[in-house]
């Protein structure tokens, strides 16, 4: 589509229409809708053309999302109560945070099963760090260490795998069992506990997951945060409008700075309700920044950097990558890196919600793995590389926390609540196997 294609005004007739179903029906799932829409009604009718295309996007975890919602809504009136809401949101993270760190991993059609265990192992890490009568450092240098700790063993991995040629099935899971006995050897048996003691690196390290910001500053972090992104936003398609390239609708992007101001409000709003029985809870959690942060930094990371591009391509056609010019073991370990980084902030986030580690947590981290892909497939990712974004972890995380929470408000077994997430992954991953088959084939 040409620059002057682009300034022709939407409605002018069935020709515009005619091409623009034809641009979509022959780039099917491969070129984004607000590139080859000049409406919100094109927009529209090409996003629906993808999904018959095969990529039907975070569609279904949004649907899912309703109906998980909804059913137990339904089955409990309070699933939707501003204190389940903020709980389940809280319960949540860890499984987006591990949800993220396995993307970097499937996108390129590999398999990090070790990303459950070095969040154990960084929990443990921080937790015994900050022990006052053990190592008692600063909490901020805890993080980092712990941090480091954890992509350094995601450099390793990376370099097997990369380097080596190893299957990372394999070799993550050589790292799941190594660090499980580690983490253990570094609990020695003890009890570690991290409480609101009057230490003031526990309490620091505690109020990461239990802390909360005061109501008016939630709403000033919004509008900033609001204003921040729908600047960005507006200036990017301007100059991209300026070069003559191809870029969304304006009534699109206004759209998207709409929702995501509607959204924002919603979040803050619920945040800033009482949750507490007894006495004042209430605010916007630090962990939603927290997430918030993570989410945009590898999102900016894979979308808009050439690293980005590369971790694409190699995930989609590896030899391709490789003949036009790509480094693919340097890109595959920096993925592996990041994925052991990710890990090690939802470890802190994990030492900070549990209190107390033991061995039975630490044995207790090797099903989150499990979520981890869980989470990343039902939020959308593909299993065969080259078809994702870090928005899925976050989406496929909210879908298993809320499965969890409301079975459990409804007193179900956590061993049918296993069931119930198998159930809804085996559902995602049928999805993923069928949009690949109605996806066209690249020549």
């Amino acid at each position: 589509m040409t620059a002057d294609q682009g300034e022709t005004p939407a409605g002018t007739g069935g020709a515009g229409t005619a091409d623009l179903t034809l641009d979509a029906e022959v780039a099917g799932a491969d070129v984004p809708a607000e590139l080859i829409a000049q409406s919100l009604g094109q927009y529209f009718r090409a996003s629906w053309l993808r999904v018959r295309g095969g990529n039907s996007g975070i569609l279904p975890v949004i649907l899912g999302l309703v109906v998980v919602a909804v059913g137990f809504q339904i089955a409990n009136s309070k699933f939707l109560s501003a204190q389940n809401l903020v709980n389940l949101f809280e319960q949540s993270t860890v499984y987006m945070l591990l949800a993220i760190a396995e993307i970097f991993a499937l996108l390129l059609g590999e398999i990090d099963l070790s990303v459950g265990l070095i969040m154990g192992l960084g929990s443990v890490v921080v937790a015994e760090l900050v022990q006052p009568s053990g190592a008692n450092w600063p909490w901020w240098a805890a993080i980092i260490v712990t941090l480091l700790a954890c992509a350094a063993f995601g450099a390793i991995q990376g370099t097997l795998v990369a380097r080596l040629k190893m299957p990372s099935f394999i070799v993550t899971l050589g790292g799941l069992l190594i660090l499980e006995g580690v983490a253990i050897i570094v609990l020695g048996g003890s009890l570690v506990g991290i409480g609101n003691s009057g230490f003031t690196n526990e309490v620091y390290l505690y109020n990461i997951f239990r802390g909360t910001f005061n109501p008016v500053v939630g709403w000033i972090l919004l509008a900033v945060v609001v204003g921040a992104a729908g600047t960005g936003f507006w200036m990017q398609d301007t100059r991209k409008r300026r070069r003559h390239l191809e870029t969304a609708p304006r009534s699109l992007t206004a759209l998207k700075i709409v929702l995501m101001a509607v959204a924002g409000i919603a979040v803050v709003a619920i945040c800033n309700v009482n949750r507490a029985h007894a006495g004042t809870i209430e605010g916007v959690p630090f962990i939603i920044p927290i997430v918030l942060v993570v989410l945009v930094a590898s999102t900016f990371l894979l979308q808009r950097t050439r690293f980005g591009r590369y971790v694409y391509a190699i995930g989609g056609n590896p030899e391709a990558a490789r003949r036009a010019g790509v480094r693919l073991p340097a890109i595959r370990t920096w993925c592996f890196i990041l994925a052991g980084l990710i890990s090690g902030i939802a470890g802190v986030l994990f030492a900070s919600w549990q209190v107390s580690l033991t061995t039975n947590i630490i044995k207790a981290a090797n099903s989150y793995v499990l979520l981890a892909v869980a989470a990343a497939v039902i939020g959308g990712t593909s299993l065969f590389g080259g078809r994702g974004k870090t928005i899925h972890g976050v989406l496929g995380g909210l879908v298993i926390g809320g499965i969890y929470n409301g079975l459990y408000l409804l007193g179900v077994s956590s061993q049918w609540i296993d069931v119930v997430v198998a159930a809804v992954l085996l559902a995602a991953a049928l999805i993923d196997v069928l949009s690949r088959r109605g996806a066209p084939v690249q020549k």
